[in-house]
Parts: structure tokens; sequence; C-alpha cells
């Protein structure tokens, strides 16, 4: 017989499965409620926001370190109210706390901690932190907010304004762009550009298919510009590199490198879904059968793997497989070998594998540097049988 949890808080009455990951941790976590607030105006104590979702690696790492942890529960506990809430079931209060976090830090992400005051407005906030940072944390805010309170709700209503002032959207009659204008937002985009690899010239590297399909349009309307340029190099370095799932289909979160190999493996229906529909016009954009390929190719992922029994699609799926990241989509070079010997040298060229492995710990992660038509031109082979024997493998 099973052994009993030995701790069981309020979630374990949550419908979400995010929220019930975490019912057995040692720390007393709320649902987002009016219960929740009440609790901490009645106890004047700031409250913890903890935000995440069921298939996030940094949320599984972050709760293991800290959330599982005796000590640091007693901290939580003691200083704090503390609310889990599930991003995908209220994405109302998870934008809320990313635009504070983006403020106070330049960015964003998940797991997203935000420290309040118990009438809701964010003091500080973060993402992941290692578990001890956090536990310095927990004692600095309870300290701030002991002893010199008047502080923190200076900085929770400039942060309050802040927030107000990123919704705040000026409307202009003028429905055509502005040539001027939209030629400075294009500069200064190709100043941040990764001119070699496609977007963003930083890393992580994510999509970010709502700027692609802006850079498509302004392309569109002013094609002396180089926003096409921008759009097919990071549809192509995408499309080629780790972040594509080049067997099963679909696109991960984003790139932890710049080179779009080495992907957080974790796929999300939001992400794939606006990539389905910029490849899908892109390929029309640039009369480009690869970028239908590719829509084809996530639709493909999304029906197979994330529709569930009713129709309706799963959110996102996980990043961990057998108790690691990434496990499922990685080979090393005995599993490669077990390929049929007409397919093994064609597969693992193309796809850049090395017996040492081309990632860590002898692992290769499958990816391209050039297109399957080109590959073909320099084994003088036909396109289409290189492309038979590799999808034999």
């Amino acid at each position: 017989m099973a052994e009993a949890p030995k701790y069981t808080n309020s979630l374990i009455h949550a419908q979400s499965p995010y929220l019930l990951q975490h019912a057995h941790n040692p720390v007393n976590w709320m649902e987002w409620s009016e219960a929740a607030w009440n609790k901490a105006r009645t106890e004047d104590k700031l409250v913890l926001v903890s935000i995440g979702y069921a298939s996030c690696h940094w949320c599984h790492v972050m709760e293991h370190e800290s959330f599982e942890d005796e000590d640091t529960a007693a901290i939580m506990n003691e200083y704090f109210v503390c609310i889990k809430v599930d991003r995908e079931e209220r994405p109302d209060v998870d934008q809320i706390y990313m635009d504070a976090v983006q403020l106070i830090n330049g960015s964003g992400g998940w797991p997203l901690n935000m420290f309040c005051l118990p009438d809701g407005r964010p003091i500080h906030g973060g993402t992941y932190f290692p578990n001890r940072n956090w536990n310095q944390l927990l004692f600095q805010l309870h300290d701030l907010y002991l002893n010199r309170k008047a502080e923190a709700v200076d900085y929770a209503e400039k942060l309050k304004e802040g927030i107000v002032n990123m919704d705040v959207l000026i409307q202009d009659s003028q429905s055509f762009p502005d040539k001027k204008a939209l030629n400075e937002i294009l500069v200064n985009w190709a100043r941040q550009f990764d001119w070699i690899h496609g977007g963003n010239a930083r890393t992580p590297k994510f999509p970010l298919p709502v700027n692609f399909q802006f850079l498509l349009s302004a392309g569109l309307l002013y094609p002396e510009s180089d926003a096409l340029k921008m759009v097919r190099l990071t549809l192509d370095k995408m499309a080629f590199g780790g972040i594509y799932d080049q067997l099963g289909g679909a696109f991960s979160r984003y790139s932890v490198d710049a080179f779009w190999k080495v992907p957080h493996f974790e796929k999300m229906l939001y992400d794939n879904g606006q990539l389905i529909a910029l490849y899908a016009r892109a390929a029309g954009v640039f009369s480009e059968p690869r970028y239908a390929a590719i829509a084809r190719e996530c639709c493909c992922f999304l029906e197979s793997e994330c529709q569930a029994p009713n129709g309706l699609f799963y959110s996102s799926y996980d990043a961990d497989s057998e108790g690691e990241e990434g496990t499922y989509y990685v080979w090393n070079w005995e599993e490669l070998k077990r390929l049929p010997e007409s397919v093994f040298p064609l597969f693992t060229a193309y796809y850049t594998c090395e017996e040492k492995g081309n990632w860590e710990q002898g692992k290769n992660i499958l990816h391209a540097t050039m297109s399957l038509e080109d590959f073909a031109k320099l084994q003088n082979l036909d396109t289409e049988e290189v492309q038979k024997i590799i999808t034999a493998g």
C-alpha cells in the first residue's frame, strides 16, 4: 500500500492539474480567492502569488528545491500568505503580475513569483530563484514590511502606476502607418536583430510570432525595407534548428542558445497555433513550399498529440520525460546506429549528429544547417531521393 502523503494543503480541492501537483507541499498554499486575500489583510502579511503551469520545467525545479523543503516552507508559512495560480486557468491574473515583473526586471517568465501587499499591489518579484537566494529574499521582504512598511507601500504605488501606463493605448485617426515612424521602428529592430541566425540578438531566443507577423506586414507595405529579409532568415533558421522537432513536428517554447539549436523542450499550444499562422502566411508571401510543410506538420502534431477525446486541445506538452528535461527528443550514437544501414549515413549527416554527441552527455539534438535541397546537391543526389531515405529513418 502506498504511504500516505505527509502534507496536504487546500490545493487538494483544486481542479487544475498544476495546483494539484502542489497539493502535498509543506507550504500552506491557497487558491486565488477572496478568502486568501482576507486572510492576508486580517493577519497583515505580505502575499506570495506564485504562478506557473503543469508542463513548466523550471516550475518543477523550484517546487523540488524550495516548495518541498520543510525549512523553506516553514519560513513561507510564518511570514506570508501563499497563493498558487495556474496561468492557464487564470491568464488574467498572470497578465497583471507579468506586467509587474517585466517592469521590475525588464523580462519575465515562469515560474512567476510576485510578492504583494495585502491589497494585491506588487512590491517585488522574479521568476526562478535557487533555494538559497529564495530563503534570503523571504527574510529581506519580511523585514522590509515589518520595519519599513512605508517604503514598501510607496514602491507598490509607483509600480501600480507603471502597470496602468503599460496598458494605455493612444488612438490615432490615421489608418495607414506613417512611413517615417515605421522606418524608425524597423531601423531600431534591425539593430537588435541577429543577422546570422535570425531572431533577436540575445538569449534565450523566443520565436515571437506576433513580431514577425508585424515585420511581414511592414515588408509588404514597404518592400524596400529589410523587414522581409528578417522574416525569411528567422523562419529558415528556426525550421532547421533543434527548436523545431525534426521528427515529430511542432516548435519548442524557446532556444537557450543563439543558434536555435538547444531548445527548452516543452511545447505550447499557443506558440504553435501562432507559428502555424505565421508559416502558412509566409508560404504564400514567399511562394515557399517548405513553410507550408512546416505549418502542416505542426497541425498534425497538435491533432495527434494535443487533442483531447472531447475535441478540445491540451494547452502544453511537458519538457520532462523519465525525470529529465528533453530525454524523449535526444539520441545517443548507439540509438542512431539502429537505423537501417541505407539510412544511417545520410540521416546523421543531415541532422549533424556526432558519435560523441552534439549536446551534453553524449546526446544528439537533431538539427540541420541547410535545406534538404542544398544537402542533396552536396551529396550529388536527387532531393526526393534524399527525403525518402531520411524519412525512412
